[in-house]
């Protein structure tokens, strides 16, 4: 037996060695996925296959490229003739041979998505359409589905229900720019990256003699990678390559769908789920052993993913010993869950010695990571975000942020220059040189040049209409609070508006930003407590707002890579810490309000929840909080549905009903009965009526009373210190753990109850 066959365990090995007929490799996380896979390969070229007879696809040239790596290390350079890349890359190779035979030049052109995006927009302009209704990203979108459908535009147009959901969204004219847009690209002899597996599939059906058959005698051995993760149209072309109809073909797929959570891409779970009915004789291995996460982490795991009633039935298990077990985090808002999980970090790294790099903090949705990334820049811990730019320099926050910058400061020309044309209002480039030129000519601001500059009556009418909107958010800062005006500047700006307009998964995602922005403004103008080496101030104006962000966005860059890695679930997926938190675990968040729709959605959130869980090495830490910020307003939440469904043995310490904890591991005092994460929330939640709730006037609190605050529930004053605006008072809250809270008189909304 050869060297490389005495590293796998039993069952790696058995799928490694069984290389005839259709193969499906179940692999749970964490269990040797990609060695099971190369060894494979390896193998069938061992056993005298030419290499160039086998074909793998793959998700990503970098699994591609440590895929033929380590084939390499076992059959040395035969592994460079095996035909492993993406699926995008090799049926790009494929069409290069063949796209003539369905009237592309085998020179085509590849559209990246610029390029598509730019061919809809004009399609858009010439038929006079609105931009803001057939919003480029959406019609992007929409086409990419129907692609990934396999709908082509004349099967679109006989489609009832598609062109029905078109009208509703009152876009009727989808199924034209389709048209349209595949006839412009065919014309221009190009395909863009949907159409190298639309258009393979069409070239295959078509030609089903000459050139289906011959890639089937070509590639004797197909495996797929993350099979799981594969659309309609991806199963359709693998389907046709192995001619499924009969029980000696050479496929093998390795995936997990415990691990399927692409839905929003199009991944399809059911072609896991249903492949042995598309292949007969089929072998399953199903790779049950964890060599990442301790026993706890996987325990919990197993269990939650149990709540799934479409799976191939697993039982991961882990040699890793017990581990510690799995902490919870209840706090009562946002910000304190973002301040606890800094401070666990912080602990973490002083009694187990991790570095940055062992620690990540994973969120359901990008928006979340505002509030980590403020506590992580007081603590100087140094983070990066993956899977998208930290939130300060997302292009729509900072659009905003360019906003409220020049209606404080109007000489500020960046904010001027990147503003004056978004949303787009018929300032092009030319007009903002000219203004450019006339203020360095002058010695004067752009904001005053738009005043003298020589335009056309056009241009001209567009500046002033754009210099009026700025001058109504000077005049309102005068009379609105922070929030107010950056709410205020985000609707007239048009901004809201523009990004409502884009309904692809990330026009909601910078949707979800912008919001977030407000609601940290929303949050900076309320916050009354004083916290701990912040100095104290009651200035909570537009201007501190912003001078207080730039100051956090200003921070040095972490050059030696040992940073604490944020990232949403989605991003997190193949990756592993020795340490994970997994933060937002409530209801209508994680699991999100848009998977509440179907049955579906809920068990493809829990699958994220798996993969986020099972990221962990060592230390799973899970947080929720009781109240966050959303559309400017503090918003209850229930604690996830997913948290009951941890085994009570798995959890770190207790759970009162009577005191939930706050900052600390929590967990439901239940007798085998699922639901008490939100009875003890329920039995916990102040009972106030915002209604009846009056503000007393500051200057009567004194030490001694009783008093009523909306977040933080009964409490009794212990100490009045300072004076004037500057009065402080400390509040002793005996229903919350950390229950001494200082909060700023001038800006604590408390009601007198009683005198001590």
């Amino acid at each position: 037996m050869q060297d490389y066959l005495n590293e796998l365990n039993d069952v790696q090995r058995d799928a490694v060695t069984n290389i005839k007929g259709p193969v499906l490799v179940v692999a749970g996380p964490g269990s040797g996925k990609t060695r099971v896979l190369t060894y494979r390969i390896a193998n069938i070229i061992e056993n005298g296959v030419p290499p160039w007879e086998i074909l793998a696809l793959t998700f990503t040239n970098k699994s591609a490229r440590e895929m033929k790596e380590r084939i390499a290390k076992v059959v040395g350079s035969r592994a460079n003739n095996v035909w492993a890349g993406t699926f995008h890359s090799i049926f790009a190779r494929i069409l290069r041979v063949e796209a003539e035979k369905i009237g592309y030049p085998s020179s085509f052109t590849i559209y990246d998505t610029q390029d598509s995006k730019s061919v809809i927009s004009s399609i858009i302009k010439e038929m006079n359409l609105s931009r803001d209704r057939y919003n480029v990203n959406a019609i992007a979108s929409r086409i990419s589905s129907a692609k990934s459908s396999l709908i082509p535009p004349k099967l679109y147009t006989q489609m009832k229900e598609l062109i029905q959901q078109d009208s509703i969204n009152k876009r009727p004219k989808i199924h034209v720019i389709y048209a349209k847009y595949m006839a412009r690209c065919k014309r221009a002899g190009a395909m863009d990256f949907d159409d190298l597996l639309f258009q393979l599939y069409y070239l295959l059906h078509k030609n089903p003699d000459n050139v289906l058959d011959k890639y089937r005698k070509k590639f004797k051995y197909l495996l797929v990678d993350e099979f799981q993760d594969t659309n309609y149209l991806q199963y359709a072309i693998i389907k046709k390559l192995v001619k499924y109809d009969g029980s000696d073909n050479n496929i093998c797929v390795v995936g997990d769908d415990a691990q399927s959570i692409y839905a929003f891409r199009g991944a399809t779970v059911e072609n896991i789920l249903d492949f042995e009915k598309d292949f007969k004789g089929l072998k399953t291995f199903k790779l049950e052993q964890n060599y990442r996460s301790t026993t706890h982490i996987v325990q919990a795991a197993n269990a939650i993913i149990g709540h799934n009633t479409k799976q191939i039935k697993k039982k991961i298990w882990s040699h890793k010993g017990d581990g510690t077990k799995i902490r919870v985090i209840k706090a009562m808002s946002d910000s304190e869950e973002g301040k606890r999980v800094a401070d666990t970090i912080v602990e973490q790294k002083t009694r187990s010695h991790f570095s940055n790099s062992d620690i990540a903090i994973l969120y359901r949705t990008n928006a979340q990571s505002r509030i980590f990334e403020e506590y992580l820049r007081r603590y100087n811990i140094p983070y990066k975000v993956f899977g998208g730019t930290s939130f300060y320099q997302r292009k729509e926050v900072k659009d905003l942020i360019g906003y409220l910058r020049l209606a404080i400061n109007q000489q500020d020309e960046e904010a001027l220059k990147r503003v004056i044309n978004y949303p787009k209002r018929g300032i092009g480039k030319t007009t903002v040189e000219k203004i450019s030129a006339k203020a360095g000519e002058n010695d004067i601001s752009m904001w005053e040049a738009m005043d003298y500059v020589e335009l056309p009556a056009g241009a001209m009418k567009k500046i002033k209409a754009f210099k009026t909107m700025i001058k109504a958010f000077i005049d309102k800062s005068t009379t609105m609070d922070a929030y107010d005006l950056a709410a205020y500047a985000a609707r007239q700006s048009g901004i809201i508006s523009t990004l409502k307009a884009d309904t692809s998964v990330e026009g909601l995602s910078r949707l979800e930003n912008v919001t977030s922005l407000l609601d940290g403004i929303k949050e900076f103008v309320e916050n009354d407590e004083v916290e701990e080496g912040v100095e104290l101030t009651d200035d909570k104006s537009l201007a501190s707002y912003i001078q207080n962000i730039a100051l956090h966005t200003n921070q040095d860059e972490e050059e030696d890579g040992n940073f604490v890695t944020l990232m949403s679930t989605h991003s997190a997926k193949g990756l592993e810490f020795k340490s994970v938190f997994v933060v937002g675990l409530e209801e209508n968040l994680f699991p999100s309000f848009m998977a509440m729709k179907s049955p579906q959605g809920i068990e493809e959130e829990r699958r994220l929840f798996y993969v986020a869980i099972t990221r962990a090495e060592e230390y799973l830490t899970i947080s929720f909080a009781n109240s966050r910020y959303r559309h400017g307003k503090h918003s209850n939440n229930s604690p996830s549905r997913f948290l009951n469904e941890i085994p009570l043995e798995n959890l770190e310490s207790s759970f009162s009903m009577s005191k939930p904890t706050s900052g600390t591991a929590v967990r439901p005092q239940r007798s085998g009965v699922a639901g008490n994460f939100k009875k003890a929330r329920t039995q916990a939640k102040l009972s106030i009526n915002v209604a009846d709730f009056k503000p007393s006037p500051s200057a009567l609190i004194k030490e001694g009373q009783k008093v009523l605050h909306l977040k933080f529930g009964e409490g009794v004053v212990e100490q009045v210190d300072g004076r004037g605006d500057k009065k402080v008072a400390t509040i002793n809250f005996p229903q919350i753990d950390n229950p001494k809270r200082r909060l700023m008189l001038k800006f604590a909304k408390l009601q007198i109850m009683s005198e001590e």
